[in-house]
């Protein structure tokens, strides 16, 4: 018997890593159907996480670097192009019965997904599991059509088209921005049943009926539908044409201009108070005032016409003086501001400085200045209107003065504007005022003189212009003189 010698035990270990990596090479992993922890997945923004479960015998087979990966169908159930939704990481699952956490593509859509495990060392595919519906809720809110107008009208023999507003009235978040989404529309057949109609955006009506539509989630409940329009046949040629106000009726102009929409036709013609609005002619009109609004619109073969009684939210409010006030230094003006606001609250300005003692609807003004009073609704729709008045000191159109003047500037400074008379000739007096100019013409003749003269602009040139005058007091005292008028 031959004693084994150094190369023959090299030889047998040889032999047996060549067996221990002939058995590596062979081994095979099983991995089961995934067992689904849901019966439908009904993602969206806020949820989108799912479980599958699955076992893979043996463990041992699984290599260090092995990963596993979830696959998802199309919505057939069809793996000729499979979606790969999750991957793990190199090594972390080793241990039989497994569970794997994924979500959903944001394009999912469908009633028959299926998902499959697949190992990648080795490489391995589990069987499909069983169907599910499938839906990522992209868009999840209530949406408008035909632009909030609640009724539509078609003529006989014609049809009405409904169609999903893009990008819809108001916060409206329309479905049209999310191009993956589809639509199926539906005529109510009860209070709470309704039959579906057809798919897609829009949908033409030719029979009476209220309708809606829903964007496409399948089997999963949604808040992404419609509001409701009733659809209606002219009868005798004409329809009715509702108007809805985009801000509500009342609106608060506070809020901007309100949007008025009616049905949809061929043309469109808008009135206000029963006057044609020029250029009005679009099936929207855009406005921020009150009162009664309507449309004729062309359906084709008929008509339809409506109207709307459109109220501002926009309180009503006055102020007791004029503009422009006068008062002397020793006076002072009662100022009070009458209105129809919720709660007002009252703010008074003098020279652009607010008076922080004037806080009521009543103000005593004392000084000389421009005054605002700003006066804001505060409860319900937030409105603020404003006043401005000015008060200058009162001039005296008959001071006592000594002398007839022969000389007057009148250039708009207040100073020597006019030509003023002692009192004894003015008003009052039955004093007889004659001015000529240097033609011998009347420009004044009166028996009640102002001190106001002249009312007019002489349309002065750089030459001095002189006028004369006749004074003829009751007793026949006669007074003459010139008048000289410079620039």
């Amino acid at each position: 018997m031959l004693k084994p010698t150094y190369l023959t035990h090299f030889f047998y270990g040889i032999c047996f890593c060549l067996a221990i990596i002939a058995q590596r090479a062979n081994a095979q992993v099983v991995i089961g159907a995934p067992n689904l922890g849901f019966s439908q997945a009904c993602a969206s923004e806020s949820f989108n996480t799912y479980n599958a479960t699955f076992i893979f015998s043996p463990e041992s087979a699984l290599d260090a670097s092995n990963q596993f990966t979830i696959e998802m169908s199309d919505a057939d159930g069809d793996f000729a192009d499979p979606t790969v939704i999750h991957t793990t990481a190199a090594g972390s699952v080793t241990v039989s019965p497994a569970t794997i956490s994924f979500s959903i593509p944001e394009t999912t859509a469908g009633e028959n997904y299926r998902i499959r495990i697949k190992s990648s060392a080795p490489i391995a595919t589990s069987s499909k599991s069983v169907p599910f519906a499938a839906y990522y809720k992209i868009q999840d809110s209530p949406f408008t059509i035909n632009n909030l107008v609640s009724t539509g009208a078609y003529c006989s023999g014609g049809s009405y088209l409904l169609s999903i507003d893009n990008p819809g009235n108001g916060t409206n978040d329309s479905p049209l921005q999310y191009p993956s989404l589809t639509y199926k529309w539906y005529k109510e057949t009860g209070p709470t049943t309704s039959d579906f109609v057809a798919d897609g955006p829009t949908l033409a009506v030719n029979t009476e009926g209220t309708y809606f539509v829903r964007t496409n989630y399948g089997t999963c409940t949604s808040n992404s539908f419609s509001n409701r329009v009733t659809i209606s046949e002219a009868v005798s040629g004409e329809a009715n044409a509702t108007i809805v106000s985009s801000l509500g009726n009342p609106y608060c102009p506070e809020q901007g201009l309100t949007t008025l929409s009616t049905i949809g036709g061929i043309s469109y013609q808008w009135y206000k108070d029963g006057n044609i609005i020029p250029d009005a002619t679009s099936q929207m009109y855009l406005t921020d005032e009150s009162g009664t609004f309507s449309v004729q619109v062309d359906l084709g073969e008929c008509v339809a016409s409506g109207s709307i009684d459109l109220v501002s939210e926009l309180f009503d409010s006055s102020i007791d003086v004029p503009e422009y006030n006068e008062m002397s230094a020793e006076d002072s003006l009662w100022v009070t501001v009458t209105t129809t606001a919720l709660n007002p609250e009252f703010i008074w300005y003098l020279n652009g400085n607010i008076i922080a003692s004037a806080t009521e609807a009543s103000f005593e003004a004392t000084e000389f200045g421009d005054y605002t009073v700003s006066i804001t609704q505060t409860t319900g729709c937030a409105a603020t209107v404003e006043y401005g008045f000015t008060i200058e000191e009162e001039l005296d159109l008959f001071p006592d003065v000594e002398a007839i003047p022969n000389l007057i500037s009148p250039n708009g400074d207040s100073i020597n504007d006019t030509w003023i008379i002692p009192t004894a000739y003015v008003s009052g007096t039955d004093t007889e005022v004659i001015i000529m100019n240097n033609q011998g013409k009347i420009v004044l003749q009166t028996k009640d003189y102002l001190n106001n003269w002249p009312e007019n602009d002489l349309k002065l040139t750089s030459i001095n212009q002189v006028y004369y005058y006749i004074i003829t007091t009751s007793d026949n005292e006669t007074k003459k003189g010139s008048i000289t008028v410079v620039k």
